[in-house]
Parts: C-alpha cells; structure tokens; sequence
C-alpha cells in the first residue's frame, strides 16, 4: 500500500469528519431567545446577564455558592424502599429511578448539608428539579426531616430552596404521607425557637407548596419564579374566568402578600444570613448614620447692611 492511501487518505478523511459538539454550550433565554455560553452563564449563578431571566441552579452549585468559600457537610439521610407499591406507567418506577440516578448522580432530589454562612452556623436543604421535578416522595420527605432534624440538634436556622412540581405520584400516598410529616418537621423547628426560612424558586407547585413551602417564617422567592398549586391551565378551566397576567409570578404573589420579598440570586446569601442574625438575636452590621448635631447645617450669618450698626 502506497504513502497516499495510508496516511493522505486518513487524514483528510478526519479533516472531513463530522466533529461531535455537545449540546448544551449554548443555552437559549426563555425571555428574550438570547444565547449565552455555558461558562458565562454559570459564572453569574445562571442568571442570564442581559434579561436578568433566572434560569434553573444545579442543587449542588446552588449549595456551594451559599456556604462560606463552598464548603458544607452533607447529612447523610435515611433509606427508604426503592418501589413501595411496584408502581409502573410507561415504565417501571424502579427502572426510571435507576435512569435518574444515572444521569444526575444523585440518589434522590433532595441534598442537605450543613456549613457556614457569613461566619454563622445555617443547615440547608435543596430540592433538585433534575431529579423527577423534584417531586416529594418518601426519600425527598426522609431528607427534609433529617436536615430539620440536625438543625435542631446544632441549634442552626434552617433554610429549604424549594423547586418541585408537587407530590411524586408514583409512590400515591405514601408521597402525600411526607406533607403532614415535613409539617411536624415545621413545628420541631418552631419549638426549638429556630428560624425556618423558604425560599421559592421556578417552580414551586403541587403538594410542595401545599405544605411545607408556604410554613415559613420568612418567605423569599427568586424574580419570575412560578408559585402556586394547580396550574393556570387547569385553574381558568375550573372558575372559567381568564387569569390576570403575571398570575402564580413571585412578583404578582408579592404585589398580594403571598410572599415577603423578591430577592435576586446574587443578593440571597446576604439576604438570608442578615434575616437569620436578626431571627437568632445575633448582631448584625448596621451602617452607622451622622449624628443629628452633625447632620444639622450650620446657620448662615446675617448680611449687614452698608452703614448699618453691627
């Protein structure tokens, strides 16, 4: 075989060769169609920069950039059985379990950890909505009360980032069982006189909201969350009435006393640890303010007037 066909040839045949690039360097804004790179994006917490549209936070980056330098403790949660009522629509439950673990490395949809927060103790949960939507099933209610769990044990607030689309049907009510006992989660908190804060991110629907999300003592929703429990679909369908705009937004929710603040992504970290120095009677910077003495301006002195007596 001759030079040409064996290395002319191979060559320029991977000169020709169809490059395989992955699909998600670009991401598209829902808003305005902008794409922004990968990298870009998440450097600004997956906040597009031009719109300000906040896109949904991987639940492992999103605990990162709330601890201090990114460093926590996971708290290892209880197991639960896998497929309690052998469930299956399309698929198996077990088999679909198996292919979300796989692709998200996670053994279910809630993480929990505890670390440092602008100097102070804090224990945090974080639903994933990667993980089945992060739908509430047993393993997810399991979590949630661990983490309530080891708060009060450290005597630490508790922070949840809520994002789900309700309960996990697969699981029936086992899955509706989670909402009452997050709820008793809830009052072990309150008793213990430690803060629970939520806060509310797209989306946060279903079951989740109708129970443990909207028990907080304060509420924080992120700009253009959805926050609701049915959908507008099935709402407008229901009163057969046309919704106003911006209906179940966390600014619309605001607006009628729903939710307690908006706060944008890269504000939350100050935000919830200010709210939690004050809730656990810690001291908190204050910026100091100019006595009045000083604030007050001095008097003008009077013109005298030309061949007046002074």
């Amino acid at each position: 075989m001759n030079w040409i066909n064996s290395l002319v040839r191979p060559k320029i045949r991977d000169l020709l060769k169809k490059r395989e690039v992955p699909e998600n360097l670009w991401i598209k804004c829902p808003e305005t169609g902008e794409m922004v790179f990968h990298r870009d994006l998440e450097a600004n917490l997956w906040v597009v920069p031009a719109s300000g549209h906040h896109m949904r936070m991987p639940a492992k980056k999103r605990l990162e950039t709330l601890f201090d330098a990114g460093n926590y403790e996971v708290i290892e949660t209880p197991d639960v059985q896998a497929d309690p009522l052998k469930f299956r629509d399309t698929k198996k439950y077990v088999d679909r379990l198996k292919e979300y673990r796989a692709k998200t490395g996670e053994s279910d949809a809630v993480h929990v950890a505890q670390g440092k927060v602008n100097g102070a103790d804090l224990t945090a949960a974080v639903q994933d909505f990667a993980f089945m939507g992060g739908s509430l099933g047993m393993a997810a209610g399991e979590a949630i009360l661990a983490g309530m769990q080891a708060a009060v044990a450290k005597h630490t607030p508790f922070v949840l980032f809520a994002a789900s689309g309700g309960a996990r049907m697969q699981e029936g009510i086992l899955s509706l069982m989670q909402m009452p006992r997050t709820t008793v989660g809830v009052q072990m908190l309150r008793e213990a006189g430690l803060p629970y804060i939520v806060v509310l991110t797209n989306p946060t629907t279903g079951g989740v909201s109708a129970s443990y999300a909207m028990l907080g003592d304060v509420h924080i929703a992120e700009p253009g969350a959805q926050i609701g429990f049915a959908g507008r679909r099935v709402i407008e369908q229901t009163i057969r009435e046309k919704l106003p705009e911006g209906f179940q937004s966390a600014e619309y929710l605001l607006e009628h006393g729903m939710v307690d603040m908006v706060v944008k992504r890269h504000d939350l970290k100050d935000t919830i640890a200010r709210i939690c120095g004050i809730l656990m009677k810690r001291e908190v910077e204050v910026p100091s303010l100019p006595s009045p003495e000083a604030a007050a301006p001095e008097p003008a002195e009077e013109p005298v007037a030309e061949g007046a007596e002074a």
